[in-house]
């Protein structure tokens, strides 16, 4: 173990500075999350699914970067199709895992037309907090050729450069991904598991896709496959904050369904769709987008 700790400690010196930060970020999380887990007596059983729920769902992310190590590159049109099935998976979660479970929590506290009214608020809400967060956070879309840069504060643009921006891209939609994730958790740990299972393989190819577009832009296999994986560590704390959030009262389980789904709308809307199209290939992409839809109606139809 002693020598293992000290292999580790000089590959982390070997490292720039911002790798070294990264690294140390990484350890202390992993740390805290293996505190928690020990600590598990305290935390109630839908937080801990939750949990180990988006851990895994992020580490797909990582897993589907791993052919980046061996493959050259993939095709416009396999890209479209992956980048078509993601958004397929997105929306068919988005109506079978959060927007019918939150009309009928919804219908289970309120009567008339409340329940309607409440979750279009709260879809709205979620769709504006991401809308608002596009423009705000500086980011970047690499899939589509040239880097374009959205920003709300120049200063924050210039000091965040390069693959920063594509990590921030990335979170955008990841967060809200690893809330839906707690909420469903929350509100039922046995119709958790389709909407994790279902956005862990919709992971796969956006951690190829994100791993591809790095090495295009020069950075080390090796590094792309880590930083593929880093974009998905927020998926955990989305779930921890679902969870926390339908476990402290249950009203809060319509109004959180809701507002992950307007997230994930505007994410496949303004992210994932218009990627998918951009390169020409638009049958290909819709080819992939029915194909996701059908599997995560299947996973949440046959497994809930």
């Amino acid at each position: 173990m002693s020598t293992a700790i000290l292999v580790l400690s000089r590959q982390i010196r070997s490292m720039p500075a911002n790798w070294q930060r990264l690294a140390g970020s990484g350890i202390v999380a992993g740390g805290l999350i293996l505190l928690g887990l020990q600590g598990g007596q305290a935390i109630p059983d839908s937080m801990q699914q939750a949990l180990l729920a988006t851990l895994g769902t992020a580490s797909a992310t990582g897993a589907g970067a791993l052919p980046v190590l061996f493959m050259q590159r993939v095709t416009a049109r396999l890209n479209a199709g992956m980048l078509g099935f993601g958004a397929g998976v997105m929306l068919a979660a988005t109506a079978f895992s959060l927007l019918l479970p939150g009309l009928d929590a919804a219908r289970s506290l309120w009567s008339g037309a409340v329940p309607v009214l409440v979750v279009a608020a709260s879809l709205l809400a979620g769709g504006s907090l991401l809308m608002i967060m596009d423009r705000l956070i500086p980011h970047s879309h690499f899939s589509s050729g040239p880097v374009v840069t959205h920003a709300g504060s120049p200063l924050l643009a210039r000091r965040v450069r390069g693959v920063w921006l594509f990590v921030f891209a990335i979170a955008l939609h990841n967060l809200p991904e690893g809330f839906a994730i707690g909420v469903a958790y929350g509100a039922d740990p046995a119709g958790g598991l389709p909407l994790a299972l279902g956005i862990g393989i919709q992971n796969l190819p956006e951690g190829l896709v994100v791993a591809l577009a790095l090495v295009s832009l020069g950075y080390r296999r090796g590094q792309a496959t880590l930083i593929a994986l880093a974009t998905g560590l927020l998926e955990p704390l989305g779930g921890l904050l679902g969870t926390g959030l339908v476990i402290s009262s249950p009203a809060w389980l319509p109004l959180g369904l809701a507002f992950a789904a307007g997230a994930m709308l505007y994410a496949v809307s303004h992210e994932v769709i218009p990627e998918s199209h951009r390169s020409g290939h638009e049958s290909a992409a819709t080819l992939g987008l029915l194909m996701g839809f059908v599997l995560m109606m299947g996973l949440d139809t046959g497994l809930a």
